[in-house]
């Protein structure tokens, strides 16, 4: 890392996007490693998981659940709440949005921040800026552990099964089709961003998903999951990420080791294996940041703004 500023500032190549069915009317929006779009038609409806980051980007979207069908799209799920996800439920003209308590609190707490960090982080993913409305994405509909929406007669159960990505990760679970949308709580060939995470808790909420058995995952980031097989594959990556992530962490903050030495003793572990994923490059100084904080005690993530991120790059540059 030789220079102050985000590997993501010089991405700029835009990604081919897949349309995948991934069990009867379930579909799976994916961008080789950009955020992941969930779609779930039901008898006189359909719910958007994870709305985009603009209500422009969210358009292409609407364009492909048109292609499939004309129903209305009643609902639109936060899987959790990070800008990129979510500044573009504007577009859909949903009755709902829904997310957890969780990620209501977090709204209220560093919304502002996140949404001002993240358009300057990654230019490219917030393609049409300008047609996101004033103001913040505000869920209308909220729930602590649990609940079932019912799109006739299709159920969708959503869950909050406990902290990874963020402290308020929800998945959907749609039990006829054996079929689970789990945000960025599970990810394939794409880094986990880890600025906002509880390392030691993610796996354990991995567990809970796994629990489920699902039989097809739409991952936060990456191509769509079909098979147990796959499924498995994926969540014992994310969790392999994100172990090897806290363990190096960890083991630097027991041997008294800076910030700054932290991110080398985490490269020398990650990269070999990690290197290739999308957006690891990107990643890497919040997730180191954050592991560090977490094994030193910190249980609450901080609030990303600017000027924490001039921290972070001194504390790692030196």
């Amino acid at each position: 890392m030789s220079s102050k500023t985000f590997a993501s500032t010089g991405d700029l190549s835009d990604k081919t996007v897949s349309f995948t069915e991934i069990g009867p009317d379930l579909y799976a929006y994916t961008a080789e490693g950009d955020p992941n779009t969930g779609v779930i038609i039901g008898d006189d409806g359909c719910m958007v998981i994870d709305a985009q980051a603009t209500p422009m980007m969210a358009e292409d979207v609407i364009a492909r659940v048109r292609s499939v069908t004309d129903k209305p799209i009643k609902y639109v799920v936060l899987s959790h709440y990070h800008a990129v996800r979510v500044l573009g439920a504007s577009a859909y003209n949903a009755q709902g949005i829904i997310a957890s308590n969780a990620t209501y609190d977090l709204i209220v707490e560093r919304g502002e921040q996140d949404k001002a960090s993240e358009i300057g982080r990654f230019p490219r993913l917030f393609k049409g800026e300008s047609s996101i409305p004033p103001g913040l994405t505000w869920p209308t509909l909220t729930f602590e552990s649990g609940m079932s929406v019912f799109l006739g007669k299709r159920e969708v159960k959503l869950f909050h099964l406990g902290a990874g990505h963020t402290a308020g990760d929800i998945v959907a679970w749609v039990p006829d089709a054996e079929v689970m949308f789990t945000g960025d709580l599970v990810e394939y060939h794409s880094a986990c961003y880890c600025g906002d995470a509880y390392l030691r808790e993610w796996p354990l909420t991995l567990d809970a998903i796994l629990e489920f058995q699902p039989q097809a995952i739409a991952p936060g980031r990456g191509a769509a999951l079909q098979g147990s097989q796959q499924v498995r594959e994926a969540a014992a990556m994310t969790r392999d990420f994100v172990t090897t992530l806290y363990g190096a962490a960890e083991l630097s903050v027991v041997r008294g080791r800076s910030l700054k030495e932290t991110f080398a003793a985490t490269r020398e572990v990650m990269d070999p294996k990690f290197g290739d994923f999308a957006i690891y490059e990107h990643c890497l100084p919040f997730n180191v940041s954050r592991a560090f904080d977490e094994a030193s005690g910190i249980d609450h993530p901080v609030i990303w703004t600017a000027e924490r991120d001039r921290e972070m790059w001194a504390a790692l540059q030196g």
